[in-house]
């Protein structure tokens, strides 16, 4: 009898066991916090507690990191919940009208909590763990209430790339007992450090123009559940303290009154926990809600409560730092408790608000597809002559989830081109875009095409302009009158092989799917040509820069099979020619007709070069054209063959301890050679008045400000001044050039410093300011007279070779679709 007793208490306390839920200490064989968890450790723990949990936890992988690492939310919630998620992701979708029909119940809440989009402010990724073990422990009555009345969904790390390199390099560097000394190793990240994705970019500057593939996939999954709460945690400097709602001011001036109340509301609850341990915090400064491509603003502008959390932190911090400032060190554990805590504060802000979180998305929608916001309820874009670029933006407003279609019908009207703001008389066409305002999305709509965003304040963290028509390079116009849409369809290209092979193909060059469709060709060993003056040919205008693909001297390949398919391939569209003779222009055998060859690239990287910088530059040349780039690092550029290398690039970045003056003559020699040296940005700094190089600065008025009582509070506004962060300029363009080749009429581009660069007395002055480039966006007024008469992009003849000076980058964030094309110009032309 006591024997049978033993083994059913033993089998009682075993099933007991297998019921509770691992924390996070007992999973890792190390508290939490005592070291940085890797990436795969913090996925299987998840994995783990969603096998213990099936009733309540649903995982799902969502997409999947550059570098193979998975990407994947977890749902959270009650039973009852889980078990209905589709229905109460339909019912929701339908209630704000981006599903058909109406709902037949009520939906919860659904807040997303976002952790570690930037690599090394490790502290979210380690967070996520301690969150989901909370939430889903029975024994904690707030987390079981939580569970009851929402959907919670935590993406634990939305940049596992970032995180790893950063945990990993971590843990092998630090010591057996953390050394909190400031200086030591440990608070030493090597370049480029965990913050950005495997292409060096900011994800958290992607949301809204979704270059990069983590951002799409989430974005995909974001627009199947239109979350109505998203919080994002981050860090900052480690002698910062801890920052949460209120936001700083400028607030984008379609924020509306309910959010505003909302992100008060947030401050009040995290203050609760914050005060009562007497931790350090502030609220109301440096985290604005403007520019709309935040974790916080694109959601805000999406109808969603957004919000920003920063820990003092970040890479530097390491598991423990000393802070001589504030009596204290700062270790991981004590930041993992501050965002644990903003985490629950977040979920009892949103269930003390359940019903009016919910009707208050619903009333933002309605209002949106009833009764726009804004004087413009429809939007044209124009189609002809930009065939590439529309389905390319196409694609862009399909992820974003926008409705779209055609005109279908020509017309004449008038409307605001959105790029000068004048009102004008023009002809819509039957294939020219239009997009509707009566739509759910119809906010985020008008906030990325305005022109000229409403700044309330000059303080702000990032970019004030980003216009559509600017970013696109396209000719859109704003109608008060609302228009509906017919059926959009992209155009399919086909090219087939003809039936007699002609003299030459021949293909338009002003879309980024001609440089890969180039790029391609060169990459299959094809001779390809190009005009450097427009011609006509068989009553049909080419511009300047258009590809010629020649039969003779392609005869040992499959001509017209790899050259037509290539074309298909890229939605490239062909034009046979039987002659090279043209009745406008020059014969395709003349000097005018020049040969594109298949270049050797390489990109300078490492300490001192700028990561996002030559990041963008790397996912130019992999991701958008897929040409190969030999990444070489900076401090082994005088051991480089030159003789095997065509085009160097030289990105944004500090180049004095790179480029000395024996490198300086190599590389003089080299572009003598037949080199094309491409510098951007703060890498022309290296060939400002170096002999044989023509580039110089302007004289500016150096004169310090002689107001001798000016105000310290004022320090920051002063300094606002003398900065652009990021302002729409035109580009006064010389459009004879082959670098401006494909780029249009209008030349738009983010101004973000003034390089005061003179133009060139003995080159080409390409792309330059004028007095009236301004179009949008904050620009100090110290900054105004050195971004007047500048030159932006210029080219030097030096021997047979090439400089190349791009002063503004035409990659920047990859947002640039003129850029692009310019860049490609700088590369292959």
């Amino acid at each position: 009898m006591l024997k049978r007793f033993c083994w059913s208490l033993l089998l009682l306390f075993s099933q007991f066991a297998v019921a509770q839920n691992k924390t996070p200490d007992e999973f890792l064989g190390f508290p939490l916090g005592s070291k940085f968890a890797f990436h795969h450790q913090i996925v299987d723990y998840i994995k783990l507690l969603q096998s213990q949990n099936t009733d309540r936890v649903k995982l799902v992988q969502y997409g999947s990191s550059n570098e193979g690492r998975p990407l994947m939310v977890a749902f959270i919630s009650s039973a009852e919940n889980i078990a209905n998620l589709e229905k109460i992701r339909t019912n929701h979708l339908k209630s704000i009208k981006l599903l058909d029909g109406k709902p037949d119940a009520a939906t919860p809440p659904i807040v997303w909590m976002s952790y570690n989009v930037h690599g090394n402010e490790s502290v979210s990724a380690n967070t996520s763990m301690k969150v989901v073990y909370e939430l889903l422990n029975k024994q904690n009555a707030l987390t079981q209430d939580f569970l009851k009345n929402m959907v919670v969904m935590i993406d634990p790390c939305i940049n596992p790339d970032g995180y790893d390199r950063y945990s990993q390099w971590y843990n092998r560097v630090q010591n057996a007992t953390p050394d909190v000394t400031p200086f030591g190793l440990e608070h030493d990240e090597p370049w480029p450090g965990g913050r950005f994705n495997h292409y060096l970019f900011d994800l958290n500057r992607d949301w809204a123009w979704q270059t990069q593939k983590e951002t799409k996939e989430r974005i995909a999954l974001y627009n199947q559940w239109m979350p109505h709460f998203h919080a994002d945690f981050h860090e900052m400097g480690h002698t910062r303290s801890y920052y949460f709602p209120p936001a700083a001011r400028p607030f984008h001036k379609d924020v509306t009154a309910w959010q505003r109340q909302f992100n008060d509301l947030i401050g009040e609850y995290c203050r609760k926990y914050f005060d009562k341990n007497n931790w350090a915090y502030f609220t109301r400064y440096n985290y604005d809600l403007f520019y709309p491509s935040y974790g916080d603003t694109w959601p805000t502008v999406n109808g969603a409560i957004g919000v920003t959390y920063e820990q003092g932190g970040g890479g530097r911090a390491g598991l423990g730092i000393e802070r001589k400032d504030e009596h204290d060190t700062l270790t991981l554990v004590s930041r993992i408790s501050h965002h644990y805590a903003t985490s629950l504060a977040t979920l009892e802000a949103v269930l003390s608000q359940k019903e009016r979180i919910v009707s208050e998305f619903i009333k933002f929608h309605d209002d949106a597809a009833n009764a726009p916001a804004g004087s413009f309820k429809t939007y044209i874009v124009k189609a002809k002559g930009n065939e590439e670029r529309i389905r390319s933006f196409g694609d862009w407003m399909t992820r974003q989830g926008f409705v779209y279609g055609i005109a279908g019908k020509s017309a004449s009207t008038k409307g605001t081109e959105l790029t000068t703001l004048d009102e004008q008389a023009f002809k819509i066409e039957n294939n020219d875009l239009l997009i509707s305002a009566y739509q759910p999305k119809s906010n985020l709509l008008r906030i990325l095409f305005e022109p000229k965003p409403v700044l309330e304040d000059s303080v702000t963290y990032d970019v004030t302009s980003w216009g559509l028509a600017y970013l696109y390079g396209l000719k859109a116009y704003g109608l008060k009158e609302k228009l509906a849409p017919a059926a959009y369809q992209a155009e399919k290209i086909e090219n087939p092989v003809p039936a007699t092979s002609p003299y030459a193909y021949l293909a338009q060059w002003s879309e980024v799917e001609h440089a890969a469709f180039l790029a391609d060709l060169l990459k299959n060993g094809v001779l390809v040509k190009s005009s450097n003056i427009p011609f006509d040919i068989n009553k049909t205008t080419f511009e300047a820069g258009t590809l010629i693909i020649p039969k003779k001297g392609n005869e040992n390949l499959a001509f017209d099979k790899l050259v037509t398919s290539i074309a298909t391939k890229h939605f490239v569209k062909l034009t046979p020619v039987q002659t090279g003779y043209v009745s406008n222009g020059a014969d395709f055998g003349s000097d005018y007709i020049v040969s594109l060859k298949a270049p050797k690239v390489v990109a300078v990287t490492g300490d001192g070069i700028s990561p996002t910088a030559i990041g963008a530059v790397w996912h130019y040349f992999e991701q958008q054209i897929g040409y190969p780039v030999t990444l070489v690092n900076g401090a082994r550029l005088s051991t480089l063959p030159w003789n095997e290398i065509d085009v160097l690039i030289l990105p944004d970045g500090k180049y004095a301890d790179i480029i000395n003056e024996k490198q300086l003559e190599a590389l003089q020699n080299w572009i003598r050679n037949g080199g094309k040296l491409i510098a951007m940005e703060r890498a022309t700094d290296a060939f400002v008045g170096k002999q044989g190089f023509n580039l110089t600065k302007k004289f500016t008025d150096k004169k310090k400000d002689s107001d001798a009582f000016k105000k310290y509070g004022d320090q920051e506004r002063e300094d606002a001044g003398d900065s652009s962060p990021g302002s729409m300029f035109q580009v006064t363009m010389d459009t004879t050039h082959p670098l401006s080749f494909g780029c249009g009429k209008e030349y738009f581009t983010l101004v973000r410093d003034a390089y005061e660069a003179d133009y060139l007395k003995d080159g080409w002055n390409v792309g330059y300011f004028t007095e009236t480039g301004y179009k949008a966006g904050f620009v100090g007024n110290k900054m105004t007279g050195k971004l007047k008469n500048t030159l932006v992009m210029g080219v030097q003849d030096m021997g047979r070779g090439h400089v190349v000076y791009l002063m503004d980058d035409p990659v920047f964030r990859s947002m640039l679709y003129n850029g692009k094309i310019l860049f490609s110009n700088a590369v292959f032309r």
